[in-house]
Order: C-alpha cells, then sequence, then structure tokens
C-alpha cells in the first residue's frame, strides 16, 4: 500500500465523510494486540471497531508498546507479580515511512506500524515506535512500556504521542478535519499544529477533546520547565507558551491547555459532563465541554447465542447457553487457582483495573459478614476477582494480594491474573452479578458493566459514570441508592455504601435469583436489551461526528 497519499482503504458512507485523526495512548482492539491498559483502551478499541461498521472517515493514532503495559503474572505465594515481556506481531504491516522527531534536543528516529481494517474489523491504526537501531537506547524506551514509570519518559511518550502522531499526518497528507484527542496524553500535538497553521484560532478549528478523568487533581500535570526541555513545546519560548496556554505558576496542566484550544470536548457520561463543567468552570477560556457517554462494540462483545435464544423465547436453550459459558470461564479459574466452580451457583465477579477508588476489597472489609456470605447454605455464592494494577501503584497490588491471601480461606473465592479482553470477555460470561462499587463521583463511565450486560450477567452498582442513564433498580439492575456523598467523609461514605451492598445483595438479590428465576431472568433479558442500542458503540461513533465533528 501506498502511504503517501493516505486514504481510509474502503468507502466511506455519506453521513461520516469529514476526515478524523483519532489520538489516544492505547487502543484496545482485539486480544493478541497487547497495547492497552484498561477502560481508555477498551473505549478506543470499541470505537475503532464501529468506525468500521460504519464506514467512517477516521483513522486511529498510537504507539506501539514493545513490553505492551505489562503481563501480570504470580509470585511463588500465588501474589501479583509484574513481568515484562518483549511483544512480537506478524499482522502488523511495515509501512516503510520513518522520520525524527526531537526530544530533549535530540533527533529521534518514529518508525511507523500499520493495522490493515480487515485484521481485526477495525478503522485504520497506525502505530508509532522509537524502538529502532538508529536510536541510543534510551531514546528506544520511549515506546518500550504504556505509562513509563520514569516522569522524563512519560514525557516523552506524550510528544511521541502528539508530535510524533501529528507529523505522521502530514507525511500521510491525510489533511483531517479535525484532531480528535482521546485524553489529554496527545496533547504536546497543539503546539505543532500552531506553528504549522499560525495561530490559535486556526488550531482551535480543527482540534477537539475527549476528557476521561472526573477529578480536577487526577489530570495529568507535568513540570513546565521539564517540559520545555524535553522539547514538547516544538521550540516555541517560554513567554509564548504562557501567552497561549494562559499557564502562569510552574506545572503544566495538560487536560486544562487542551480545553483551551480545542473546538469543543466531551465527558464521557452525562453525570461526568456535568462534573467537568463544574470543575473546569473556575478556569477562564476553555471551550464548551458536552458528554457523550461511553460504550462498547456489540459484535465484538456480546454472546450472539444469548440474544438469538431470548428473542426466540426458548428459555430451555437460554439457561443451557449461560450453564455453557459459566462452564467454560469456569475451566479458566480452575486452572489458574485449583478451585472448581459450580454453574447451578450465585456467581459475582468484580472485575477491571485496580485502582483505590474502585474498591475492589469493598465487599470483604465487613470480615464477619464476608465470611457469612461465603458460608450460606441456603443461598451460596462464589466470588471472582480479576483485574490489573497499574505496576508502580502499590497500594491497590496491596489489595490485590490482601484478596490473594484471603482466598486460601475459602474455596469458594478465586483471584485470576491476566485480565486483558479475552479473560474479561469469559468472566464477564461466568458472572451473574456484575459488582461495580467505585466511590462516587470518582468513576467518569467505568464501562465495564455494558459488555457484562451483553453476555447475561445483572449490573450492580454505585450511582456513578453510564450506570445513571441505565439503571433502573429491579428491573434492569440493581442500585446502591445515592448518598449525600459530599457531606460525608471518605471512611462514611465506604461504610454506607458497605452496608446499603450487603443489605440489597442479601434481602433482594440472593433471594430472587434462588426463589424465583422467573423474575431474575427477566431482569437479565431487560438489561441485555437496554445496552443494546442505547450503549452500544455505533451510537456513540455516530454522536462523536453529529455532536463533536461539526
Amino acid at each position: 500500500m501506498d502511504f503517501t497519499q493516505y486514504a481510509v482503504p474502503y468507502s466511506i458512507a455519506p453521513d461520516f465523510q469529514k476526515k478524523v485523526a483519532y489520538f489516544s495512548m492505547e487502543f484496545a482492539i482485539h486480544q493478541p494486540l497487547k497495547i492497552y491498559s484498561g477502560g481508555l483502551g477498551f473505549l478506543s478499541g470499541s470505537h475503532l471497531r464501529s468506525a468500521y461498521e460504519l464506514r467512517q472517515n477516521l483513522i486511529g493514532v498510537g504507539i506501539l508498546w514493545k513490553y505492551g503495559y505489562y503481563d501480570q503474572a504470580r509470585n511463588a505465594d500465588q501474589t501479583l507479580q509484574v513481568q515484562w515481556n518483549e511483544k512480537i506481531y506478524n499482522f502488523l504491516e511495515d509501512t516503510g515511512i520513518k522520520f525524527q522527531i526531537d526530544i530533549h534536543n535530540h533527533p529521534v528516529w518514529v518508525k511507523v506500524w500499520y493495522l490493515n481494517p480487515e485484521t481485526f474489523q477495525s478503522a485504520p491504526l497506525f502505530l508509532l515506535s522509537t524502538d529502532l537501531p538508529e536510536n541510543d537506547y534510551v531514546s528506544q524506551t520511549i515506546s518500550h512500556k504504556l505509562y513509563d514509570a520514569n516522569v522524563a519518559t512519560k514525557v516523552a511518550q506524550f510528544i511521541l504521542l502528539g508530535v510524533g502522531g501529528a507529523k505522521l499526518i502530514d507525511l500521510l497528507n491525510f489533511n483531517p478535519d479535525f484532531y480528535h484527542l482521546n485524553e489529554a496524553h496527545a496533547a504536546s500535538s497543539i503546539f505543532y499544529l500552531y506553528k504549522k497553521y499560525g495561530s490559535k484560532e486556526e488550531v482551535r478549528k480543527r482540534l477537539v477533546f475527549t476528557t476521561h478523568t472526573p477529578e480536577e487533581a487526577g489530570n495529568e500535570k507535568h513540570d513546565i520547565f521539564l517540559c520545555e526541555k524535553m522539547g514538547y513545546f516544538c521550540g516555541l519560548p517560554m513567554v509564548e507558551v504562557r501567552s497561549l496556554t494562559g499557564l502562569t505558576d510552574d506545572l503544566f496542566n495538560h487536560s486544562l491547555v487542551a480545553l483551551r484550544f480545542a473546538k469543543l470536548a466531551n465527558g464521557v457520561s452525562q453525570l461526568h459532563g456535568e462534573v467537568s463543567r463544574k470543575m473546569w468552570g473556575v478556569y477562564e477560556g476553555i471551550c464548551k465541554i458536552t458528554s457523550i457517554t461511553n460504550a462498547q462494540n456489540w459484535h465484538y462483545w456480546a454472546d450472539k447465542q444469548l440474544y438469538h435464544y431470548m428473542l426466540n423465547d426458548n428459555e430451555a436453550a437460554f439457561d443451557d447457553r449461560k450453564n455453557y459459558l459459566k462452564k467454560r470461564a469456569f475451566e479458566i479459574v480452575a486452572d489458574q487457582t485449583g478451585k472448581i466452580f459450580k454453574p447451578e451457583i450465585f456467581t459475582i465477579v468484580w472485575a477491571r483495573r485496580f485502582a483505590g477508588y474502585k474498591r475492589a476489597d469493598l465487599i470483604t472489609r465487613d470480615e464477619e459478614r464476608f465470611a457469612a456470605l461465603l458460608a450460606n447454605k441456603k443461598y451460596p455464592v462464589q466470588i471472582i476477582w480479576a483485574g490489573k494494577s497499574y505496576p508502580m501503584d502499590y497500594p491497590s497490588i496491596t489489595d490485590f494480594d490482601k484478596l490473594v491471601n484471603l482466598s486460601k480461606e475459602h474455596s469458594n473465592m478465586a483471584v485470576c491474573i491476566g485480565y486483558e479482553l479475552t479473560l474479561s470477555k469469559r468472566l464477564k460470561q461466568s458472572s451473574d452479578l456484575w459488582l461495580n462499587n467505585p466511590r462516587v463521583p470518582r468513576e467518569a463511565s467505568g464501562t465495564s458493566g455494558i459488555t457484562a450486560a451483553m453476555n447475561g450477567a445483572v449490573n450492580f452498582s454505585t450511582y456513578d459514570g453510564w450506570i445513571c442513564e441505565f439503571i433502573n433498580h429491579g428491573n434492569n439492575g440493581f442500585l446502591i441508592p445515592p448518598a449525600e456523598y459530599e457531606k460525608m467523609s471518605v471512611h462514611e461514605q465506604d461504610e454506607y455504601d458497605l452496608t446499603k451492598l450487603y443489605e440489597i445483595l442479601e434481602n433482594q438479590i440472593l433471594p430472587l435469583y434462588y426463589e424465583n428465576q422467573r423474575v431474575w431472568k427477566q431482569i437479565i433479558k431487560n438489561g441485555m436489551n437496554d445496552v443494546r442500542y442505547q450503549f452500544e458503540s455505533n451510537r456513540m461513533a455516530k454522536e462523536y461526528y453529529e455532536i463533536l465533528y461539526i
């Protein structure tokens, strides 16, 4: 393929003619391509799949991480071990494109790989790598580890994605109508585009931004002089950088700058849009922030047979299929942990990225009640955990390890490793109840429950993210009723949520599952129906064209 006059290699639908370059630090498109860590990647992967299905004029720009995020293994005592293993992909095409960008006053070679749309049925994806013999070792490491813990390396990664990605777009002669920054990791592209177009107004015409972080403190900030030293500003003098960005202190706030340069921005749920407008509204010069709720790709995630049997009112086949899905997933659990779970027993799953605010261990904090739950003979349960911690997030690794050690005391509790796309889908298929208990309002969207519902699991959640637009308590899922959290301490909020979690689980959910299967299955089916279109990524990808790319 000739990449010098690049065009999306399939016919474009009439409603999606505008050209979009979509920048993201991670893409979770399919299990073999391990360039993602969690929800941001799951979101961008589904976006690219829907762009392909809808025939949108959109290309993805990312980084080819040599060691991925990391491989989750076990120590001798079954606790979490971080491994860095080189990834080799024969399905990526060598574009033959190599170019240089300046990082830390030093020319760094960038090589470009291409994921053909037909490989995994996704929009075209270009992946940047500095792992070249032409580069010194330090420069090679820029594209080694997703979200490298070294601050200078991370800033270099942001330059690679933003400046390198924008330069690639020029070399492709793609000429996009919009540069879409999925989170602010690629905000360095702003300064490349400013130098290219000559004014902030011209950049603003072409830039849109999706923010994913509902707390101002959680957005990436780095020492502005380090950014200057690393070449983040493409050679612009500091006085001009401050004038353009409106920043007066010594911290460079990537998200704030993106909001000041973008034509339009969006939060990733209705609640997150409200939180973002309130959070960023204290700053001058930001763009309008709307909301486009995250979604997931039905064709990739959903169990089609479950939907077929549901739509044809074949109750026996529906039950048999869910039973089979549970058995198949439990083979993975048995292989990893030596524990054999039974498909007829009520199965709770908590599986997603491990982070403090997601409270993986919440249900275990009342030790007496948790022990009683696992020992309940009338309403037996089995519980599975899985998820990746950031490799340097020692508190969340400690949470993971505590769960592993606790699981040694209970035959019906298991903790799995290797939580990536395939295990994610299998655990959702094994789940009767998909437990989601983030500390409100910390979860911008939190879409794992969407794909759980697509596989016949019932959501049980705190009132946060996409859940606020979905759950009708007792009809398509279960909800911990929100309280006046802003008036509570963190401890009080955790205590309230834990108490309500057990009340609803013990008094409503378990009796319903074991004593009224007809109603329970109707709740499953209501959830499957409600996510099918409202939270399917084709709807989301359309809204990006209708709302953001206008």
